[in-house]
């Protein structure tokens, strides 16, 4: 695998999995399957627009929440432009845990963290929404969810928010409304017996696996990131 943007190298890359997008939902055909070899080589993010640049920092953000307070300290310290060490610890956060659970029966969902919700803003506006800014969204959206099921203390979405702000990534979305996002959310790979599971964050570090959440949350945690139409 030779990924040449910033979302590849932090994310796909070296991941193992590979999947393709349908206009029922994101991801619904795929597989594992590991690269014999991943180059990740950060010269190719010179050539990068911003906004590609930001799509690898939300999943970057991802990697910090769930298992690098430095990285996250880091982040938020030194503005939006990434460093070389951001990307070296946001994989080494990804490496391990997929190295834990490669085939995702257990430790792996917390790489899950913030994409129920992208998944579903990304179908409901017909992928017009970047997979970076919809993961950026999904943070938030989930940090409020969290809060709202009492997994986390009040406080956990104003520092998720706090964070994306100093990246220079997006906190809320224009476009479809809270109750199109939750239907998109019924093609979502994650449904076990026709119910929405999630990872979500209880602390900086600290991630709930497999969190049933009733429809009227989610559409709450929703409307608290839609800017309207």
């Amino acid at each position: 695998a030779l990924p040449t943007s910033l979302l590849a190298l932090a994310a796909a890359g070296a991941g193992g999995k590979v999947g393709v997008d349908l206009p029922r939902g994101k991801n619904l055909v795929g597989a594992f399957h590991p690269p014999s070899l991943v180059l990740a080589d950060p010269a190719a993010l010179d050539t990068l627009a911003e906004e590609a640049v930001g799509d690898g920092r939300a999943e970057m953000l991802k990697a910090a929440l769930i298992g690098d307070p430095d990285l996250l300290a880091w982040m938020t310290a030194e503005g939006a432009r990434p460093a070389q060490r951001w990307l070296e610890r946001a994989l080494a956060v990804k490496i391990a845990v997929v190295e834990a659970d490669p085939l995702e029966r257990g430790e792996r969902e917390k790489l899950n963290l913030g994409h129920t919700v992208a998944h579903a803003l990304e179908t409901a506006t017909g992928y017009a929404l970047r997979h970076g800014e919809a993961v950026a969204v999904g943070l938030l959206a989930e940090a409020h969810l969290s809060e709202a099921l009492g997994l986390a203390e009040p406080g956990l979405a104003a520092q998720v928010e706090a964070a994306l702000a100093a990246l220079n990534l997006p906190r809320r979305y224009r476009g479809p409304a809270p109750e199109q996002v939750l239907a998109a959310m019924a093609a979502d790979k994650k449904r076990r017996r026709g119910r929405l599971r999630f990872a979500l964050l209880q602390a900086l570090g600290q991630v709930a696996l497999g969190v049933e959440a009733p429809p009227e949350a989610v559409q709450e945690a929703l409307a608290a990131v839609w800017e309207g139409r």
